[in-house]
């Protein structure tokens, strides 16, 4: 009988949870230790900080979906891992025994690393539902004495879909108040072209997306380093290909969303031969970390290098689709363990993207995710908003029910021709 803990319950915690619970046998423990027993849907949070949505539309109680699969919750918290003993550390100080662990935190929020940033200083946020609820009470100050905006993603980030998204979705939210022309707007990336999104752009992303900015009559400012933030003001430096300051921007701001560059939480922080200098699980192409052989990793907490130099650094996201993708490949791999055979199964990095701007959208499929790419396709159009809509309801309604992958969903990615798992080739024995 085997133990399998899953530390972190977010997108690819709680997923993960599921289709372990799948794949292992009724006598092996599946095990989750998270902040809470409470799942929140963060891509929903940009509607959130309009007031398109309230906090009890988007979370979900795990526990009754843990308790009907049979997989254990700690919502104590886990302070510290301990890979050497295989075990967790939780934050009430008892610890949780594992024969396998998964490791899918998500990240910690490094706003500390530039002057006056965050929902505690002169910026707003969109990463956290709390952040998001905030977000909504300075939305609504704005809305009754406007001024200029400031939307973007700084130095380091690597998650800049929720940055255009909420971008668009705030100037919708403006004319829906009658205030838009009241309200200058710019967006400052760190990001070397419009739409590169990290990933070196996906089909068309940088016609696309500067195209919905001038008919927005959005500005921007690219290859930006913001130097700090106060009130009313960013302060920030354009940089040219050669990494010199090419233009110091002080930009008035009565309202300032910008995503931060993340980092590896504190429990699993420097470790040796677990993760790298930000904190980051290394891990290789079955998930599966080499100094600690009974330890995987999936989502936004796994080390992914960037996709090549850039004027200002770039991360390079974990869009939803690969995270689950990383899911498929580690349970498989993890089954594969428990009954002695070797992990053979790789994720595909696939991403599918549907990024909502309010009243229309652009959907991207990437595949896989880091070029060189078999499929590199964007579009977009009103049906993107529907579409993302819809998603945020059945994805819901998957972690309330506690199913992994639906049949229906399964049939569907078939039909698309978009795979989890790239093609397993068994050894001959």
């Amino acid at each position: 009988m085997a133990h399998v803990v899953v530390l972190g319950a977010g997108l690819g915690g709680t997923i993960m949870a599921y289709e372990l619970r799948d794949v292992l046998s009724r006598e092996d423990r599946v095990s989750v230790i998270n902040k809470g027993s409470v799942y929140s849907f963060v891509p929903s949070n940009p509607w959130v900080a309009v007031g398109w949505r309230e906090r009890e539309t988007v979370e979900v109680d795990l526990a009754p979906a843990c308790k009907r699969r049979d997989i254990a919750l700690y919502p104590q918290g886990a302070k510290r891992l301990h890979p050497a003993e295989n075990r967790v550390e939780l934050t009430d100080g008892t610890s949780v025994d594992y024969d396998y662990l998964v490791i899918a935190t998500g990240p910690e929020l490094a706003f500390d690393e530039i002057e006056g940033f965050g929902p505690e200083a002169y910026t707003q946020s969109v990463c956290h539902i709390d952040h998001a609820l905030a977000a909504k009470e300075a939305f609504d100050k704005l809305v009754a004495k406007p001024g200029p905006v400031v939307i973007g993603a700084v130095q380091g980030a690597s998650c800049f879909g929720p940055a255009y998204e909420f971008a668009f979705i705030l100037e919708k939210a403006l004319r829906d108040a009658k205030v838009r022309d009241k309200v200058p707007m710019t967006f400052v990336t760190s990001e070397p072209y419009i739409g590169h999104l990290g990933l070196d752009g996906v089909g068309d992303t940088k016609g696309l997306l500067e195209s919905a900015m001038r008919a927005k009559h959005i500005k921007w400012i690219t290859n930006a380093k913001v130097q700090k933030f106060e009130d009313g003001k960013v302060i920030a430096d354009e940089l040219n290909e050669d990494g010199s300051v090419k233009t110091t921007h002080e930009v008035p701001s009565a309202y300032t969303m910008m995503l931060p560059a993340f980092r590896g939480v504190e429990a699993v922080r420097d470790i040796e031969g677990l993760t790298n200098p930000r904190g980051f699980i290394l891990v290789d192409r079955h998930q599966q970390n080499q100094k600690f052989q009974n330890v995987f990793s999936v989502g936004v907490c796994v080390a992914i290098p960037p996709m090549g130099k850039t004027p200002v650094p770039v991360g390079v996201p974990k869009t939803g689709f690969m995270i689950e993708s990383m899911v498929t490949a580690t349970a498989t791999n993890i089954a594969r363990l428990v009954r002695g055979e070797t992990p053979n199964a790789e994720g595909t990095w696939n991403a599918v993207c549907l990024a909502d701007f309010g009243d229309g959208g652009i959907a991207f499929v990437a595949q896989p995710q880091i070029p060189p790419r078999n499929v590199n396709w964007s579009s977009q159009g009103k049906w993107v908003h529907a579409a993302k809509i819809g998603f945020e309801k059945y994805f819901l309604h998957k972690i309330k029910s506690g199913r992994a992958e639906p049949f229906y969903e399964k049939l569907a990615l078939q039909v698309l021709g978009i795979d989890k798992l790239k093609a397993v080739k068994f050894d001959s024995e």
